[in-house]
């Protein structure tokens, strides 16, 4: 279902019925009493006030008609101006109003007061129970419409290939680019063969941060896409280089006891600590980007992310190196 579908279906209009009880304020409880009965009604929750033009003044539920003197006007103990919906307000929206103002039915106007129908509790129970199971689906990091999810899922083997296939082929383009890097600092690994004992730990620690960042956006993502791309970034960045700081931390006085090299310690220190800055970013921004463009960031945010993280993770690491003299 596409996203301007999946809205239409959603709203006010396609949950309300047109079929309720109304009156005029000056009329008496007894006359509207005597016109109910043999009458067909979708929702009887209440009596709905209209003027001549049918704009909405208000409601007298149906329990106070009953209980009301039959010679007592309308107008004397209805609800003046309830809470309304428009019809094109998302259900979460009608459904929320009626939880608010405890309203066993949510009436629907026009943007001129023009009484349209209600929202009935059968709707609203429903409303409530496909919200409340999405909500769940969301937690779990399932996407609003999940055909997608579905399809990578259940799709035979050869289209799931094809699905996951060209992001693995940029990851080969990505893995040719990393050794080209390492092979640019040859003399500086024969000078030095040490330096290259802490590529794979420097590599899974950039992958690692990485992926964690990439789970959670995604599963972020589909809980609430509506948050600006410069306050997510911010946010990751900071917490990939308190990350990276906290392991980096970690890791020095291993490699200076380990080594006895403190140019060496302090560059795979500052390498662990930027490299957790570069994947948190990277890790963040890969899943936005796919989103936004309608593709499916469990596809291809993972290869490309991590082939990018990696490269980025070597030429810090190398010029760090270079840098510190090791």
């Amino acid at each position: 279902m596409s996203a301007s579908k999946h809205l239409q279906f959603e709203t006010a209009a396609q949950q309300m019925v047109q079929r309720v009880p109304i009156a005029q304020v000056y009329e008496t409880v007894g006359s509207v009493a005597a016109r109910l009965p043999g009458s067909q009604f979708d929702s009887i929750e209440a009596v709905y006030i209209v003027n001549d033009k049918k704009h909405l003044w208000g409601l007298v539920r149906m329990v106070d008609l009953l209980r009301a003197p039959k010679n007592q006007e309308l107008g004397e103990i209805m609800t003046i101006q309830p809470p309304t919906a428009h019809p094109e307000d998302d259900q979460e929206k009608v459904a929320g109003l009626a939880v608010k103002y405890g309203i066993t039915a949510v009436p629907v106007v026009d943007p001129h007061g023009y009484f349209l129908g209600v929202v009935p509790p059968q709707s609203l129970i429903n409303i409530l129970r496909r919200e409340h199971i999405e909500d769940l689906h969301r937690l779990a990091g399932i996407w609003h419409d999940n055909s997608q999810a579905q399809y990578a899922l259940e799709a035979n083997p050869v289209r799931r290939a094809q699905g996951r296939l060209p992001w693995l082929l940029v990851g080969v383009l990505g893995s040719i680019l990393a050794t080209f890097i390492v092979s640019r600092f040859e003399k500086t690994l024969e000078a030095s063969v040490f330096v290259g004992f802490f590529i794979p730990g420097i590599i899974y620690l950039a992958d690692a941060i990485g992926t964690q960042t990439e789970a959670i956006v995604v599963r972020g993502l589909s809980l609430n896409n509506h948050n600006s791309l410069r306050s997510l970034l911010t946010g990751e960045i900071i917490t990939g280089l308190l990350i990276g700081c906290a392991l980096s931390g970690l890791c020095f006085p291993l490699v200076l006891v380990g080594f006895g090299n403190f140019r060496l310690a302090v560059a795979v220190a500052l390498t662990i600590a930027f490299a957790g800055g570069i994947a948190s970013t990277v890790g963040l921004i890969f899943p936005w980007l796919l989103q936004r463009l309608g593709k499916d960031p469990a596809f291809g945010s993972g290869p490309v992310a991590t082939i990018f993280q990696d490269v980025m993770s070597l030429l810090v690491y190398f010029v760090i190196i270079q840098l510190m003299q090791v």
